[in-house]
């Protein structure tokens, strides 16, 4: 099933009691745990609030703080509408109603993995006074090209996701979670068996589908280029604390292909107050690969960035 051994697996227990809001008309899950200001934990493509489960009590814990992971629209428990275009217009207003709207919060610290980091970046630069911190890890910023971006063992695997033959791969044969997670993570069938779960139609993967077309390669599409172009441009104003945990050799960016790695050299010139620490070995799905380190270096951040709750 795997190129990676499932011996050191983390725990595939999902220990928290679902809970729902609704945001712009559409049925949103979440979990949390702890109490006090909160940290917001989003994910990416093809995960979901699963992602976290061995991250957020441990974080929420050490750092006597509010711990939330919520469903995007189209993923996990939340609802799968059938008739919307998953737009990251539209997965931002998600992401703001549910904090503005949905639970009222304040004072957030944003944890984001992947497509998670787009995402938090734009809600903390269009709401700086309600965004105390963020962290990112296997995510991206920036608009890319297929030469400085994607190395060679994934450009055309991204292109054909692209293309009409993208319906196959990801809604019929749903390659993005049977053969990309167990592929970059060591995964034991029942924490497998929970993702392959949340999609059980081919129209439930619609919204897992849509995020390669949104990809901003080249110039395209015309939408999501230009929504990455606005977070470039406004990044000096993203002065809150900041760290990214790069892992080795990771995925996006990935020590293999070094034309990736001047994205984040160039994010650190940008902005000079952000941390960056270092994961160890790993590949993309770091909250799977080694929740432990991950729960250690964020609690270790929040900690050293002053945001932890006093005792």
């Amino acid at each position: 099933m795997s190129n990676l051994s499932t011996a050191m697996s983390p725990p595939a227990a999902f220990p928290f009691p679902s809970q729902f809001t609704t945001v712009k008309g559409h049925k949103i899950h979440y979990v949390e745990e702890g109490q006090g200001d909160p940290i917001l934990f989003l994910h990416g493509n093809p995960t979901s609030s699963y992602l976290w489960r061995n991250v957020l009590p441990r974080v929420a814990k050490e750092t006597r703080r509010r711990g939330i992971a919520l469903d995007l629209l189209g993923f996990g428990k939340s609802e799968k509408p059938d008739h919307v275009a998953y737009t990251l217009r539209l997965h931002s207003e998600i992401i703001e109603g549910f904090i503005n709207k949905g639970l009222g919060l304040r004072n957030l610290i944003l944890v984001a993995d992947d497509w998670g980091g787009p995402l938090a970046a734009y809600y903390a630069l269009h709401h700086p006074d309600n965004v105390r911190g963020m962290a990112l890890m296997e995510t991206f910023l920036w608009p890319m090209t297929w030469e400085e971006d994607f190395s060679p063992e994934f450009r055309l695997p991204f292109k054909l996701m692209r293309s009409p033959l993208g319906f196959v791969m990801i809604q019929v044969m749903n390659m993005m979670i049977k053969k990309l997670i167990p592929q970059h993570c060591p995964i034991s069938p029942e924490a497998l068996r929970h993702y392959i779960d949340a999609f059980p139609t081919i129209s439930s993967r619609r919204a897992m589908r849509a995020f390669p077309k949104l990809l901003p390669v080249d110039g395209q599409p015309g939408e999501s280029f230009e929504f990455f172009q606005e977070i470039q441009q406004a990044l000096p104003r993203l002065t809150c604390p900041m760290v990214w945990i790069k892992a080795t050799p990771g995925i996006v960016p990935s020590d293999e292909f070094p034309p990736s790695l001047k994205r984040l050299e160039d994010l650190k010139r940008r902005l000079p107050h952000l941390v960056i620490k270092n994961f160890g070995p790993g590949h993309h799905f770091l909250a799977e690969e080694n929740p432990e380190k991950l729960s250690r270096l964020l609690v270790e951040w929040v900690r050293e960035s002053g945001l932890a709750r006093a005792a």
